[in-house]
């Protein structure tokens, strides 16, 4: 998928929301040091620098090379083109080594991976026994648009790619081999609130940064349809004004399982 994202690198920069930083709060307190935390499938940073404000070091890395052109900036965070034909021996060395990694995150993104390649990365870089890794999605779940965001699930699912089977099946599928601390476990994410704050326009904007639908474009549909589109305002309300949204994301954390 980094095909489709390369050529909306800066769009994706500029519509995605952020996460609440809450989260990162509660993932640096589960972790006894705070050294070095790794975000594996940046994108244009978004976690990254959220992170940042917690570790001493982030390595963001991320197979898309202009995604990472348009990283946000920041002192802390590090970020590093990881091509597909890496090898896992070469990951773990670019990333510190044996136990040099005190949190992984993969934010929206873990889906996309070769999941056996990650996890076996993972486990090799997390400190021993009390690092942590966690992942997360959110997708078309949002309060108060039901309606209208069933017709964008609908419409997207002919260009959906095998990738977007485990966000679309909310992580509940996703193999997570790590044990629980707390916070969701294989096959029981957590749900969580993301509350943002946006006019309509830019909330379909964010939307369009999806990849079925830049997939879509690629092949000359517009899959955000007038009726789509009509279904929303009249849910939306007001559609001149910003409003406060929640999609509901999806969490699972971990930590390597004992010997």
């Amino acid at each position: 998928m980094a095909g489709v994202y390369d050529n909306n690198a800066e769009k994706y920069a500029q519509k995605r929301p952020r996460y609440p930083k809450e989260w990162f709060s509660m993932l640096a307190s589960l972790t006894p040091e705070h050294k070095v935390a790794w975000d594996a499938g940046t994108g244009t940073g978004q976690a990254a620098i959220s992170v940042a404000e917690h570790y001493d070091q982030v390595i963001a890395t991320d197979v898309s090379a202009p995604q990472l052109e348009h990283g946000a900036k920041h002192p802390k965070v590090r970020y590093v083109h990881t091509p597909i034909s890496m090898s896992e021996d070469e990951f773990v060395a670019m990333l510190g080594g044996e136990n040099s990694i005190d949190l992984i995150i993969s934010a929206t993104a873990v889906h996309w991976f070769d999941l056996p390649f990650f996890y076996s990365v993972a486990n090799r870089v997390l400190k021993k026994p009390h690092g942590i890794i966690a992942v997360w999605t959110y997708i078309y779940d949002m309060r108060g648009l039901e309606k209208s965001m069933k017709m964008v699930h609908d419409a997207v699912l002919p260009y959906s790619d095998p990738g977007n089977y485990h966000a679309f099946e909310r992580y509940k599928k996703l193999p997570f081999p790590f044990e629980s601390v707390g916070y969701g476990s294989e096959g029981s994410p957590i749900e969580l609130d993301m509350e943002i704050e946006m006019s309509l326009d830019e909330f379909v904007e964010s939307l369009k940064t999806g990849s079925p639908f830049l997939k879509a474009k690629e092949q000359g549909v517009e899959l955000f349809s007038d009726e789509i589109l009509e279904e929303m305002k009249r849910e939306w309300g007001d559609n001149t004004g910003r409003r406060k949204l929640y999609y509901i994301a999806y969490m699972l954390v971990g930590k390597p399982k004992s010997d």
